[in-house]
């Protein structure tokens, strides 16, 4: 039988345990906490996530099917519901938000020099958003149908290791053109978008920021050209000098 280390325990051991700690210190997490702290509430919500749990029911029936492990994997402790459900709604979420930029930044350091398949030095995202659907009965202040309620999760992705750069929960109504006006622009960057985030102002602020986006045009965009340029045939695009504004 195996005696080492779980797996969800090696993963564990990456964790950078002192930056966590000085995010909880920040926000004073653990105040008046005594036994169940905001490191273990991290441990209980990552094992959740990784092994596909569906409520709080099913994540403490998955860690009590292991309790003689969980003071191994350093979950110190009692896991219930009732105490999961109290850490998730009264802990300062900017704890949590603090160490995932720091995991985002630690991560992204490790892929900059991966190759996409694109021969480019820029960093490239792509913007998106899902909707995830919720019991309207239950979170009637998602509502977003007359049956149904919703949450919509906007995701800027880092396409060098597929990583989540930027993260925007709304309420399933706020339309996807919303986001760009929460995005901080990198200079340099491109954004590679779909034809909901159509907007000429917001895009003229990221060609303002020296981004460069890449877009679907509507079917119904009104668009004229102003002038253009011969094309070099042995490349298929226009000659060096092209400075003309696509849109008018």
């Amino acid at each position: 039988m195996n005696q080492g280390q779980t797996i969800f325990s090696q993963l564990i051991d990456f964790l950078p345990k002192k930056k966590f700690r000085q995010c909880v210190n920040r926000y004073h997490g653990n105040h008046r906490t005594r036994s169940f702290t905001c490191y273990d509430q991290f441990l209980c919500m990552a094992f959740a996530q990784l092994t596909y749990r569906e409520s709080l029911r099913d994540i403490q029936c998955g860690l009590r099917a292991m309790q003689e492990k969980l003071y191994h994997v350093g979950i110190r402790g009692k896991v219930s519901r009732s105490t999961l459900a109290d850490a998730n709604e009264n802990r300062d979420w900017r704890i949590y938000s603090d160490f995932a930029q720091i995991l985002i930044h630690e991560t992204r350091s490790l892929y900059i020099d991966d190759d996409f398949a694109l021969e480019l030095k820029e960093t490239v995202y792509a913007l998106d958003s899902s909707t995830i659907e919720l019991c309207l009965s239950t979170l009637s202040w998602a509502r977003f149908r007359k049956t149904k309620a919703a949450v919509k999760l906007h995701t800027l992705l880092d396409l060098r290791g597929d990583i989540p750069t930027f993260i925007w929960i709304t309420d399933g109504k706020v339309h996807d053109v919303n986001v760009l006006d929460h995005l901080i622009p990198e200079p340099g960057a491109i954004y590679v978008m779909d034809r909901a985030y159509l907007g000429f102002q917001r895009l003229y602020h990221l060609h303002q920021s020296s981004a460069v986006f890449v877009i679907r045009s509507k079917t119904n965009t009104k668009l004229r050209r102003l002038y253009s340029h011969a094309v070099d045939k042995a490349t298929g695009v226009n000659r060096p000098g092209f400075s003309g504004d696509l849109f008018s």
